[in-house]
Protein backbone atom coordinates (compact mmCIF):
# COMPACT_ATOMS: atom_id res chain seq x y z
CA UNK A 1 0.00 0.00 0.00
CA UNK A 2 2.76 2.45 0.92
CA UNK A 3 4.70 1.54 -2.23
CA UNK A 4 1.60 2.26 -4.34
CA UNK A 5 1.08 5.60 -2.61
CA UNK A 6 4.73 6.55 -3.15
CA UNK A 7 4.50 5.61 -6.83
CA UNK A 8 1.32 7.62 -7.28
CA UNK A 9 2.72 10.68 -5.50
CA UNK A 10 5.95 10.45 -7.48
CA UNK A 11 3.93 10.51 -10.72
CA UNK A 12 2.04 13.63 -9.61
CA UNK A 13 5.06 15.43 -8.14
CA UNK A 14 5.80 17.69 -11.15
CA UNK A 15 2.15 18.73 -11.41
CA UNK A 16 1.95 19.49 -7.70
CA UNK A 17 5.02 21.69 -8.15
CA UNK A 18 2.99 23.71 -10.67
CA UNK A 19 0.05 23.83 -8.25
CA UNK A 20 2.34 25.10 -5.46
CA UNK A 21 3.66 27.82 -7.77
CA UNK A 22 0.17 28.88 -8.88
CA UNK A 23 -1.30 29.02 -5.36
CA UNK A 24 1.70 30.88 -3.91
CA UNK A 25 1.60 33.32 -6.85
CA UNK A 26 -2.11 34.01 -6.37
CA UNK A 27 -1.63 34.74 -2.67
CA UNK A 28 1.35 36.94 -3.42
CA UNK A 29 -0.38 38.79 -6.27
CA UNK A 30 -3.31 39.50 -3.95
CA UNK A 31 -0.99 41.16 -1.42
CA UNK A 32 0.43 43.36 -4.16
CA UNK A 33 -2.94 44.46 -5.57
CA UNK A 34 -4.13 45.20 -2.05
CA UNK A 35 -1.15 47.48 -1.47
CA UNK A 36 -1.38 49.22 -4.85
CA UNK A 37 -5.07 49.32 -5.70
CA UNK A 38 -6.84 48.64 -2.43
CA UNK A 39 -8.34 45.44 -3.84
CA UNK A 40 -9.27 43.15 -2.23
CA UNK A 41 -10.26 45.69 0.43
CA UNK A 42 -8.04 45.77 3.50
CA UNK A 43 -4.86 47.20 4.85
CA UNK A 44 -2.37 48.47 3.89
CA UNK A 45 -3.38 50.50 0.83
CA UNK A 46 -0.59 52.76 -0.40
CA UNK A 47 -2.21 54.18 -3.51
CA UNK A 48 -0.62 53.99 -6.93
CA UNK A 49 2.05 55.00 -7.85
CA UNK A 50 3.79 55.23 -4.54
CA UNK A 51 7.55 54.84 -4.31
CA UNK A 52 7.67 54.17 -0.59
CA UNK A 53 9.06 50.83 0.56
CA UNK A 54 5.50 49.52 0.83
CA UNK A 55 4.67 50.79 -2.65
CA UNK A 56 7.77 49.19 -4.17
CA UNK A 57 6.92 45.94 -2.38
CA UNK A 58 3.41 46.16 -3.83
CA UNK A 59 4.82 46.57 -7.34
CA UNK A 60 7.17 43.62 -6.86
CA UNK A 61 4.34 41.49 -5.48
CA UNK A 62 1.94 42.39 -8.30
CA UNK A 63 4.37 41.98 -11.19
CA UNK A 64 6.25 39.06 -9.64
CA UNK A 65 3.03 37.33 -8.64
CA UNK A 66 1.67 37.67 -12.19
CA UNK A 67 4.89 36.28 -13.70
CA UNK A 68 4.90 33.35 -11.28
CA UNK A 69 1.21 32.71 -11.88
CA UNK A 70 1.84 32.01 -15.57
CA UNK A 71 5.25 30.47 -14.87
CA UNK A 72 7.40 32.94 -16.81
CA UNK A 73 11.01 33.56 -15.68
CA UNK A 74 10.17 31.48 -12.63
CA UNK A 75 13.67 30.85 -11.30
CA UNK A 76 15.00 34.44 -11.24
CA UNK A 77 11.66 35.99 -10.24
CA UNK A 78 11.12 33.56 -7.37
CA UNK A 79 14.70 34.11 -6.15
CA UNK A 80 14.15 37.89 -6.06
CA UNK A 81 10.77 37.50 -4.34
CA UNK A 82 12.27 35.13 -1.78
CA UNK A 83 14.72 37.89 -0.93
CA UNK A 84 11.90 40.41 -0.70
CA UNK A 85 10.09 38.18 1.79
CA UNK A 86 13.26 37.75 3.84
CA UNK A 87 13.70 41.52 4.01
CA UNK A 88 10.01 41.97 4.87
CA UNK A 89 10.30 39.47 7.70
CA UNK A 90 13.38 41.06 9.25
CA UNK A 91 12.11 44.64 8.84
CA UNK A 92 8.43 44.28 9.69
CA UNK A 93 7.92 41.11 11.71
CA UNK A 94 11.06 40.22 13.68
CA UNK A 95 11.10 43.50 15.68
CA UNK A 96 7.67 42.57 17.12
CA UNK A 97 8.74 39.16 18.42
CA UNK A 98 11.21 36.37 17.73
CA UNK A 99 8.48 33.81 17.01
CA UNK A 100 6.58 34.01 13.68
CA UNK A 101 3.34 32.92 15.38
CA UNK A 102 3.57 35.97 17.66
CA UNK A 103 4.79 38.52 15.10
CA UNK A 104 2.27 37.59 12.35
CA UNK A 105 5.10 36.56 10.04
CA UNK A 106 4.07 32.96 9.26
CA UNK A 107 2.95 33.64 5.68
CA UNK A 108 6.04 35.75 5.07
CA UNK A 109 8.32 32.90 6.16
CA UNK A 110 6.32 30.30 4.20
CA UNK A 111 6.36 32.38 1.00
CA UNK A 112 10.06 33.10 1.43
CA UNK A 113 10.91 29.41 1.52
CA UNK A 114 8.33 28.42 -1.12
CA UNK A 115 9.89 30.96 -3.49
CA UNK A 116 13.38 29.79 -2.59
CA UNK A 117 12.31 26.23 -3.44
CA UNK A 118 10.78 27.38 -6.75
CA UNK A 119 14.02 29.15 -7.64
CA UNK A 120 15.76 25.77 -7.41
CA UNK A 121 12.98 23.47 -8.67
CA UNK A 122 11.59 25.62 -11.49
CA UNK A 123 8.02 26.18 -12.59
CA UNK A 124 6.78 22.67 -13.23
CA UNK A 125 5.07 21.36 -16.36
CA UNK A 126 2.13 23.79 -16.40
CA UNK A 127 4.10 26.95 -17.18
CA UNK A 128 5.13 29.32 -19.93
CA UNK A 129 8.74 28.53 -19.07
CA UNK A 130 8.11 24.95 -20.16
CA UNK A 131 6.09 26.00 -23.20
CA UNK A 132 8.58 28.55 -24.50
CA UNK A 133 11.75 26.75 -25.40
CA UNK A 134 11.63 23.85 -22.97
CA UNK A 135 13.18 25.66 -20.04
CA UNK A 136 12.76 23.96 -16.68
CA UNK A 137 13.09 20.40 -17.99
CA UNK A 138 13.71 17.81 -15.29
Amino acid sequence: MIAFLNLMLQKWSPYLLSVLRIVAALLFFEHGTQKLFGYPPGQPYTGFPNFSLLGIAGMMETVGGALLLVGLFTRPVSFILSGEMAVAYFRAHLPRSFFPINNLGEITVMLCFAFLYLSAAGAGPWSLDRMLGGRNKP
